[in-house]
């Protein structure tokens, strides 16, 4: 009976683990790709891209909801991913540090608009550029699904008729923009050592 009994369990147990890597697998294979009429660059140029860049504001993912400092920086490897680094502070100034490291890869259908970005292996999600100036000193991360957005600056600080500039842009993707959040950022000068740590 004992022995039957355990049987049963490892039975459920290896269904579940089953079901589990399915789900991942699954989810990791989706395509993340948005559609072809949800709005992006054309081009980027991936190389100038790189660096640091200032979150200005955003709609973020819930562990993101109340950042400061928040910058994310991109660098590209031999193999052509993305490494990225983000960091911020939670809550508050003086708040505990955090760090992320998601790695991106970008779709080459997509001329460098368009990055799976996996923050847990298998799975990967969309990440689109749907707009970077001409100077790439500014660029609006956004997502077909339209739930996280981030607009970002080389400069932890822009004027506000630049910013109401790209709120406007976010506006024209399809988001509330009632519901954009401006990170606070306590630099007052852009920082030249903004690299990323291997």
């Amino acid at each position: 009976m004992i022995i039957n009994k355990l049987s049963v369990r490892l039975l459920l147990s290896a269904r579940r683990y089953s079901l589990l890597l399915f789900s991942c697998v699954f989810l990791a294979s989706c395509s993340v790709m948005p559609p072809a009429d949800f709005p992006r660059e054309k081009q980027v140029d991936l190389p100038r891209y790189m660096g640091a860049w200032y979150v200005i504001a955003h709609i973020p993912p819930g562990p993101t909801k109340d950042s400061y400092n928040s910058i994310e920086r991109y660098q590209l490897n031999e193999s052509g991913e993305i490494e990225t680094v983000f960091t911020y502070n939670e809550g508050s100034f003086e708040g505990e540090p955090k760090v992320m490291r998601p790695k991106g890869f970008s779709l080459a259908q997509s001329n460098g608009a368009v990055w799976a970005m996996q923050f847990i292996w298998p799975i990967k999600m969309e990440y689109t550029i749907s707009y970077v100036d001409e100077a790439y000193e500014t660029t609006i991360v956004a997502r077909s699904k339209k739930d996280w957005v981030w607009i970002m600056a080389r400069t932890p600080h822009i004027s506000e008729g630049k910013y109401q500039s790209l709120v406007a842009r976010v506006k024209g993707l399809g988001y509330s923009t009632d519901k954009l959040r401006k990170v606070p950022q306590q630099f007052l000068h852009e920082r030249n050592d903004l690299h990323v740590q291997p």
